[in-house]
């Protein structure tokens, strides 16, 4: 029957071994239609089915996962079956070179270096994951850089794209040390078995003084909040020291005059003794 067969029927490749296809039910199939894929990666092989299927909300198969899916140069051969008792459904067959549907890794190791390069900046990367490529010849890239806004100069962000880049590094011409940019990369297809649409773009990398700046910003405040942490910490200690001085103590009368002393005291009082009994002597003898 026309229109019960899928439709869009779509294989995208990503992260060099995983692979996933999707598709649409067909426009006139009943809602309890079942439908199965089964593939091959090359003639000689013998079909296998789906063992990881997407489902959506009728719990009818619109997809499957694959993994350890190996590209080289391989034909595949996809076949989509439909169950339904009572009802005759149409098969779907198609062909796909497996490396027209990769989705590149993004570029790897992405640096900036800035030193050494008069008025310019050297960019360097690596190239992107794959299982079937290892030449450097296989990949040009595109190369964006973003020149970022500085509210405080109210300038606009504006941005430079190169998109034929052969080999691993590109140098950036016109740098100003004042300024903050952004680069990132991607990879295409340079005349080898790789997919002709563009990969997935690298993770941003941000060079320039702005960003120094900032970085420099925030070492200050981790620095003067540990200087304040400091201060704090040998405050709470000196007050401690001083609650915690000794109390003076009650003089003892038996202890406050050393033996050196009370030998002293001892003999004054003999002397004055003496003295008064000679007084009292002379007296009496008067």
């Amino acid at each position: 029957m026309n229109g019960t067969a899928i439709e869009n029927f779509i294989c995208v490749i990503y992260n060099v071994s995983f692979m996933n296809c999707t598709w649409h039910v067909g426009r006139t199939v009943p809602a309890d239609t079942q439908y199965f894929l089964y593939w091959k990666s090359s003639r000689t092989e013998d079909f296998r089915g789906c063992q990881n299927y997407i489902r959506d909300n009728c719990g009818r198969h619109t997809g499957c996962r694959f993994q350890n899916v190996t590209i080289e140069n391989k034909i595949a051969h996809f076949l989509v079956n439909a169950s339904r008792s009572g009802q005759t459904i149409e098969s779907y067959k198609k062909k796909i070179a497996l490396y027209k549907i990769e989705k590149l890794t993004p570029p790897l190791n992405v640096t900036v270096n800035c030193t050494g390069v008069s008025n310019g900046c050297e960019i360097q990367w690596q190239p992107p994951r794959t299982s079937h490529v290892k030449r450097d010849a296989c990949f040009k890239y595109e190369i964006v850089i973003e020149n970022t806004a500085d509210p405080e100069k109210s300038t606009k962000d504006t941005s430079k794209t190169k998109n034929d880049i052969r080999g691993r590094s590109y140098i950036f011409q016109n740098f100003n040390a004042e300024k903050r940019y952004i680069v990132k990369i991607r990879a295409t297809d340079s005349g080898c078995l790789v997919s002709t649409n563009w990969g997935e773009w690298s993770t941003p990398v941000e060079f320039g003084r702005a960003h120094l700046k900032s970085t420099s910003g925030y070492t200050l405040f981790l620095l003067s909040v540990t200087t304040a942490s400091l201060i704090f910490f040998l405050c709470i200690v000196t007050c401690l020291k001083t609650t915690s001085a000794p109390i003076p103590q009650p003089k003892d009368p038996f202890h406050e005059i050393s033996p050196m002393h009370f030998q002293t005291e001892y003999e004054n009082q003999l002397i004055e003794h003496e003295t008064e009994e000679i007084i009292t002597t002379i007296e009496e003898m008067a």
